[in-house]
């Protein structure tokens, strides 16, 4: 029998192996990573630095052990490079191996945007922690960081370095941190936190280019001004991996399309976490995929479950004003109801028939979380 073969060895997929081998301890699993395989959580990279946390001490299980504990195959730093669908075969390095079943959950990609100057491929971002490791050895001698996007990870990033010594630059072309996320009045109770540790805030203007300086790099924004900076960090976002699926010729959108039981457009093959599109939800957070991960985990043993997501708010690590999300379905109309007083903020999305879709709780307000949350829907019931 062909193993059960998963692609990537992040949360998604490890959490698909864990689960499984509690229904099914005998199938041979087979799991192929371009990485190192090490289990790690990848949400602490954002606010690892503050706390003094090393690559080594985020590391919570090596590659070897994981294979033992999984009963698995474990191919460590070999890119899959191609999924041939109707003979149940991918090509990874210079082999190939049939599968009997396949999960894709490599996850999603760092958005680069195109920079001008001659220091534009010296742009670091984070999505792993090989990553993390390159990023704190540029860190040992900077001063001044720049801080590229002011979403969820921007915030936290600036949040972790100011405090640590470094003097921040944040820059976003919006004009308020977090994008469409939040109402205003949110985004200012965060910028205000941000704000109050030392932060330098760039709104309504990107970067336009990255050039080398005597120390370090000149950044020129689109609106002429010039920053001064010893690093340079993108944290734009991430968009899911769709070249492999869509070479394969499965359906794609703005993720590789799923139905209800985690199930690709191709027979046997199955996606979860940041590379995949459910129902039409893009959640890349930790709880959605746990879900995930536990429902295929159960239809790959032969037992058909569909996943369900309950409502499932969002910590935001910025500890300058903490905050909790859990934010209204993309293009659900309502309006936001928002009782401000600085930094504690209570922000209630109702539909037009009154009935509580989502909100934001910064500072004191985090204490109606869970009142709040039993009164959401569940995102996909």
């Amino acid at each position: 029998m062909s193993p059960i073969t998963l692609i990537g060895t992040g949360l998604a997929s490890y959490t698909v192996a864990r689960e499984l081998r509690k229904l099914d301890k005998e199938s041979p699993l087979r799991i192929i990573t371009q990485d190192d395989g090490h289990f790690y959580s990848k949400p602490m990279l954002s606010n690892a630095f503050a706390q003094n946390k090393t690559p080594e001490s985020l590391l919570i299980t090596p590659v070897t052990k994981m294979a033992e504990q999984l009963n698995a195959e474990i191919i460590t730093q070999t890119p899959v490079t191609q999924i041939v669908p109707d003979q149940h075969l991918v090509s990874a390095g210079d082999k190939n191996f049939e599968y009997s079943q396949l999960v894709l959950a490599y996850g999603a990609e760092q958005i680069r945007i195109p920079l001008e100057g001659n220091a534009a491929d010296k742009v670091i971002s984070v999505n792993d922690l090989n990553d993390y490791a390159q990023f704190r050895t540029a860190l040992e001698n900077a001063k001044q960081v720049v801080v590229m996007g002011a979403g969820l990870i921007g915030c936290e990033f600036a949040n972790d370095l100011q405090p640590a010594g470094f003097s921040v630059s944040l820059v976003d072309i919006a004009p308020n941190a977090l994008g469409r996320l939040v109402p205003k009045e949110v985004a200012q109770a965060v910028q205000q936190g941000l704000q109050e540790l030392g932060v330098t805030l760039h709104f309504e203007k990107g970067v336009k280019s990255v050039d080398a300086a005597d120390k370090g790099y000149r950044l020129t924004l689109t609106d002429g001004t010039v920053l001064e900076a010893d690093v340079v960090l993108s944290a734009i976002g991430l968009r899911p991996r769709l070249a492999l699926a869509q070479a394969a010729g499965l359906s794609v959108n703005r993720g590789i399309v799923v139905d209800r039981y985690l199930k690709t457009s191709a027979d046997d093959i199955y996606a979860l976490g940041d590379c995949a599109e459910v129902e039409g939800l893009l959640l890349p957070f930790v709880m959605p995929l746990m879900s995930a991960g536990r429902a295929l985990a159960k239809t790959l043993a032969g037992q058909q479950t569909a996943v369900t997501y309950p409502a499932m708010p969002v910590v935001v690590k910025t500890p300058a004003c903490p905050m909790v999300v859990s934010p209204p379905e993309i293009g659900l109309e309502g309006e936001w109801q928002i009782e401000a007083d600085e930094k504690d903020v209570k922000a209630l999305f109702y539909t037009k028939e009154q009935k509580l879709a989502g909100f934001v709780l910064t500072g004191a307000k985090i204490a109606e979380k869970n009142a709040l949350t039993k009164e959401l829907p569940p995102v996909l019931a």
